[in-house]
């Protein structure tokens, strides 16, 4: 019987300009680590890559860790012949130190941003129905209210602060509510679907008329703490903050307080700073604060997408187009 389960779609996301001659690297045998997952491997061949076990041949890593960021640098120190690496994560900030070391000519880092838009996007419209419907609240309830309470997300405004993959399919899948779109990114050039572009000097300028705030960029040391206190004070306090990027992109005390105090309607977070978020962390006991555990984007849904982009990398690894996701090691991302 065909399986004709929906699937996710991976959203390309290119690497920019494509690269000139001299800087694409050598082509030669992947290693995928830190552990050749079948499914990987044969992701790899089926797009007419040669996988080997690490060694002084290896050109290329498909890098399959989501928590152990830190065992990487060492094997990239002690093989200088590896010119293209494939990280896993959407953000790259878990490998800042070592793509800022190790930026060189004939290195290519790629990541899986734009791979995993479409249930980060699933899930962040999740969270912003759930706050507008005071879900938070009802499911703590332990008897029945008569206070009529919930807002409809259709006709309002609503703030994505960054343009990549994820902004891109949360504005499809907000297209139907009739709402109002403005993007904030590093640049004010027009992102088709928006109703307007601001660059990200002008975040505070476009806050008071947000109903919803979605942070969707990526963590960089110039947007860590990127809401704070002066952020929060400028959203009305009807207006909904959701995270689904990094949790360094809100600063967790000043969220703190911007709930208690009622700057802020609610906030739905999937992401968190320190992260796990402890047991007996006072977010947990916010009312207003629907928290998710980082699971936006379960493995389940990613393994497929992230093996769509390990296909696509190797084709271009061999010379065949152009590497989708690279990353930028200036940007951070």
């Amino acid at each position: 019987m065909t399986d004709r389960t929906p699937q996710h779609r991976a959203v390309l996301a290119p690497g920019g300009a494509p690269l000139a001659p001299e800087e694409r690297p050598e082509p030669g045998p992947i290693a995928v680590l830190p552990t050749a997952e079948p499914s990987f491997v044969a992701a790899v061949e089926a797009a007419g890559g040669v996988v080997e076990p690490l060694s002084e041949r290896t050109r290329g890593v498909v890098w399959l860790s989501n928590k152990d960021a830190a065992a990487f640098p060492p094997i990239l120190e002690a093989h200088p012949g590896i010119g293209w690496v494939q990280l896993p994560f959407a953000g790259v900030d878990a490998f800042s130190g070592i793509i800022a070391s190790e930026d060189r000519p004939g290195l290519v880092w790629t990541s899986a941003k734009g791979a995993y838009a479409q249930p980060v996007a699933e899930h962040a419209l999740a969270l912003t129905l759930a706050l507008l419907r005071v879900l938070p609240k009802r499911v703590r309830a332990t008897s029945w209210s008569t206070v009529e309470e919930g807002r409809s997300l259709y006709g309002l405004d609503v703030v994505i602060v960054g343009a990549g993959g994820i902004a891109l399919e949360l504005m499809m899948l907000l297209a139907p509510f009739g709402v109002r779109v403005t993007i904030v990114r590093r640049s004010p050039d027009p992102v088709p679907g928006a109703e307007r572009t601001v660059g990200s000097d002008r975040l505070l300028e476009v806050l008071p008329d947000a109903d919803v705030v979605v942070v969707a960029a990526a963590l960089t040391g110039g947007t860590r703490h990127l809401f704070g206190d002066a952020e929060f004070a400028a959203m009305k306090d009807t207006a909904y903050l959701v995270n689904i990027a990094r949790g360094g992109l809100v600063d967790s005390d000043a969220l703190l307080r911007a709930l208690r105090s009622g700057e802020i309607a609610g906030a739905g977070i999937d992401v968190t700073d320190p992260e796990p978020l402890p047991d007996g962390h006072p977010l947990w006991d916010e009312d207003a604060c629907l928290i998710t555990p980082h699971q936006a984007d379960t493995s389940a849904m990613v393994a497929p997408l992230l093996a769509e982009r390990v296909r696509a990398n190797v084709r271009a690894f061999l010379g065949e187009g152009d590497f989708v996701g690279r990353v930028d090691p200036a940007a951070g991302y």
